[in-house]
């Protein structure tokens, strides 16, 4: 087998703006693995205000201790290659999500099988949310509806910046968008635990499905303070990494639910790990994504297909690109993400 990475830079067709950051472009290294005709794709998407995985050190990572770590393998060598790829370096998340995505887009087109099918599923359209970013009341509010005639029904909106306005954005959205349509909120950590709950029960009214992520990660008590005094379900995010953090949040009653995301986590094999964890203890989850494109998002996609959530998934990260990097893969329609048929996630190469 052999590792070739890609720089990609891909032009987002509105700014994306959350309480971390703002982004216009969405900065990715994609991963190809390559077996006599075959190639599988992975992506490894730059975040560093979450993760703090670069470019640069997701490239170093792959191209240095994760690919020596698979040298001698072969391509029927899947389960081995996926521990030696958690175990090749600490840290470094989206480098091992991008080499595992690839090295299970490379067995499913050696078996003739999208990747989708298999992982075990023949479901081959899932849903997925759309973001709005953070923005005034009356740009919000016309975002709002623009997605609506969009086709996309779940509308997540971007909060933490200031609680008080916040709680004006929002009811600005419902009221743009009427009842039928269901909002989330995401805080992205911007929150204090009491501006969390002052914000969360002003806003009951307006029929708020979750909130993701109000406090900061690291803040468990503070974010179980929230969990126990409000009636809208909590989502944690940016607290849950991988198993021992999902543990910690269980131990604490921190969430209600949780949000798992292969540049996160690390790929498809400790994702599906999170996802039976979480539903054996009752909490709820959604699949989510960083900035990624449709090679990121497809995996994501594939693995709902095979796992399902409890609630419309966040998947909508490639729909804010211009043009794809890579030719082939998932396809958007309104919040419907089809699934391809070809082999593994359907990618053909490079977009020139």
């Amino acid at each position: 087998m052999k590792l070739t990475t890609h720089l990609v830079s891909s032009p987002l067709h509105t700014p994306f703006i959350t309480a971390l950051r703002t982004a216009t472009h969405a900065e990715s290294l994609l991963v190809e693995i390559t077996d006599g005709d075959l190639s599988g794709w992975g992506e490894a998407p730059q975040v560093w205000k979450v993760t703090g995985d670069s470019l640069a050190g997701s490239q170093a990572c792959v191209e240095g201790p994760i690919a020596t770590a698979l040298d001698g393998l072969g391509p029927d060598d899947l389960t081995e290659a996926l521990r030696r790829v958690q175990n090749a370096a600490a840290g470094n998340f989206g480098a091992k999500a991008a080499v595992d995505i690839a090295l299970h887009d490379l067995a499913a087109r050696r078996h003739g099988q999208t990747l989708h099918g298999f992982l075990g599923s023949t479901v081959d359209v899932v849903r997925t949310d759309v973001t709005l970013s953070v923005g005034d009341a009356e740009a919000l509010a016309a975002a709002g509806r623009a997605r609506v005639a969009d086709g996309f029904d779940v509308l997540k909106v971007k909060v933490g910046t200031d609680a008080k306005a916040d709680v004006e954005r929002v009811r600005r959205v419902r009221e743009a968008i009427g009842p039928g349509a269901t909002l989330r909120l995401d805080a992205n950590q911007g929150w204090s635990r009491r501006d969390a709950v002052n914000a969360i029960r002003a806003l009951e009214d307006c029929d708020i499905e979750l909130v993701e992520q109000p406090v900061e990660a690291a803040d468990l008590e503070g974010m179980a303070w929230v969990t126990d005094r409000v009636s809208t379900p909590i989502l944690a995010d940016e607290s849950v990494y991988g198993v021992r953090d999902l543990v910690n949040v269980i131990r604490h009653g921190a969430a209600d639910m949780v949000n798992v995301k292969l540049a996160k986590c690390g790929g498809l094999a400790p994702a599906r790990t999170l996802l039976e964890l979480a539903r054996s203890h009752g909490i709820r989850t959604i699949v989510g994504s960083m900035m990624e494109s449709h090679v990121g998002v497809g995996a994501a996609a594939a693995l709902v297909s095979a796992y399902p959530t409890s609630a419309v998934n966040d998947l909508d990260a490639a729909w804010w690109l211009r043009e794809a990097p890579v030719a082939g893969g998932i396809r958007y329609e309104g919040s419907l993400i089809h699934l391809p048929s070809t082999p593994g996630l359907g990618v053909t190469g490079l977009v020139s």
